[in-house]
């Protein structure tokens, strides 16, 4: 369930800014992003963790939002706002003893509206929630349409569930947040079959559950130790559900994710590995970017990694904050904002515009092993700065023990200068000593950090949510040579 929007005084949060709703022309206020304007017709605070406070404040915005939203005009008849407030209806409807004839039509009037104008466009997980909304009008009205809305949206689920899952359990767009929010949508569908006994919808119980098992496993791999969500492509805190809350739901569908993922736990087909050593946790990116036809919410990170010690982020990416055509939403795409490595100044896969990708990065793990006494070594490549004059190939080699991390990076090919980044959460403290970094930990656990490169500390932001900028720390190394290390250590404190 989601965190509280919806307020008393007809105000609303969505993230992290405060709006009002208390008049028609709210709705589609233009002082607002066309993201934060989206969530108000979501909905999504009828099913939060403690919608039953606001019985009321509910009935009266849905009533005001059938009246001030005539059909077809503003944000809240597009396909995707469409599709998530038809489930949330659903679901709150479904808890009243009675719905009102009014609410009926408007949600027929809602499925009739979306049948009309499938994201076949877009594709990926709208396309994806244009078929769960048409699923669950058709098993929840019961008017001469409810069978063509469900036949449609099942046809739509039987062709996208193969598409976009991959043999691992991913979600083919690679954003450990999308990826919530499908498994969360093959959870509710899961869940829709037993309570509604749709025999049609049955019939998929097999596959819904295989996938959403392996979806499960997929989640847990790319899950820090604090909980919560690894910051790959387009991924923030807030938005999907927490895996807490997606692990409880599958548990209570007898769905559980393999309970050993390592170490290491390699995906194959989405390409990360996560490694564990004594308490060290990292997760690195040696996959494409996601599917050629569809790289919307890609970021520049390809050999990126972020890494934690026991529940403490360290190495971190630095998330997203924002969508839309920005400065900003471009460089939080660029490879300069994330673990890696920036060769001439270029980008590994080149994002432009809002949601855009042109030539792109493949990457490719060469290896994997063990090491006795806990920990691995993997090393990747990818081609991504091939496109450049020079030809450069970046391989990058790393090795977690319990007690360091050890980053080698080499490139092939010529260049002027390479820069390695490493942005570190910021509650990590920072000390400059002669011929190294110190970095404390907030319980005062100390790590050297050392490179062979020019070193610099730069200002820089971290965006765990929508909305948020928070400062920190990014620690550069420059080089011109083949080769870079970083050494990353764990102080004696006796």
């Amino acid at each position: 369930m989601s965190e509280q929007t919806f307020f008393d005084d007809r105000t609303a949060v969505f993230l992290s800014e405060k709006g009002n709703l208390n008049s028609p022309e709210s709705w589609n206020d233009s002082s607002h992003s066309k993201l934060w304007l989206y969530n108000a017709h979501y909905f999504d605070d009828l099913n939060s963790y403690n919608y039953i406070d606001r019985k009321d404040l509910h009935l009266e915005l849905i009533n005001r939002w059938i009246e001030d939203n005539p059909p077809i005009e503003g944000n809240g008849w597009e396909p995707y706002p469409l599709s998530l407030r038809i489930v949330n209806w659903v679901k709150w409807f479904s808890r009243r003893p009675l719905t009102d004839k009014s609410h009926l039509e408007s949600l027929s009037l809602q499925a009739e509206a979306l049948t009309q104008q499938l994201e076949y466009h877009i594709l990926g997980n709208h396309i994806f929630a244009n078929a769960k909304a048409l699923v669950f009008a058709g098993c929840f009205l019961n008017s001469s349409h409810s069978e063509k809305y469900l036949h449609k949206g099942l046809g739509l689920l039987d062709r996208e569930i193969s598409e976009q899952f991959l043999e691992d359990g991913a979600h083919f767009e690679l954003s450990p947040m999308y990826h919530s929010i499908l498994l969360w949508d093959l959870l509710e569908l899961i869940d829709l079959a037993k309570t509604s006994r749709n025999e049609q919808l049955i019939g998929r119980l097999p596959i819904l559950k295989n996938t959403a098992i392996k979806a499960l496993t997929w989640l847990k791999s790319m899950t820090h130790p604090d909980g919560e969500i690894s910051f790959f492509n387009d991924s923030a805190i807030g938005i999907a559900p927490s895996p807490k809350l997606v692990f409880n739901y599958a548990s209570e569908l007898n769905l559980c994710p393999v309970s050993d993922i390592g170490p290491p736990f390699i995906n194959k087909s989405s390409g990360y590995t996560r490694i564990e050593a004594s308490e060290n946790v990292l997760i690195f990116d040696h996959g494409d970017i996601g599917p050629d036809y569809l790289p919307g919410h890609a970021h520049a990170d390809s050999l990126s990694f972020e890494l934690s010690v026991s529940k403490q982020r360290i190495f971190v990416n630095s998330g997203t904050s924002m969508y839309g055509i920005s400065d900003e939403r471009h460089r939080q795409r660029s490879t300069c904002a994330h673990n890696t490595v920036v060769v001439d100044g270029e980008n590994s896969s080149e994002v432009w515009s809002g949601f855009r990708v042109a030539r792109r990065a493949r990457s490719k793990l060469l290896q994997c092993n063990v090491i006795e006494g806990g920990g691995a070594t993997l090393e990747a490549s990818h081609n991504g700065y091939k496109r450049l004059s020079g030809r450069v190939t970046h391989t990058r080699s790393i090795e977690l023990s319990d007690k360091s991390l050890l980053v080698v990076d080499k490139l092939q090919g010529e260049f002027c200068e390479a820069v390695a980044c490493f942005h570190l959460h910021p509650s990590i403290e920072v000390i400059e000593a002669k011929e190294n970094l110190i970095i404390v930990l907030p319980n005062e656990e100390r790590f050297s950090v050392a490179g062979s490169g020019q070193l610099e500390i730069l200002e820089s932001t971290w965006h765990p949510k929508f909305g948020e900028s928070i400062p920190n720390k990014k620690i550069t190394f420059s080089f011109s040579t083949s080769n870079h290390i970083m050494s990353f250590k764990r102080l004696d404190t006796n």
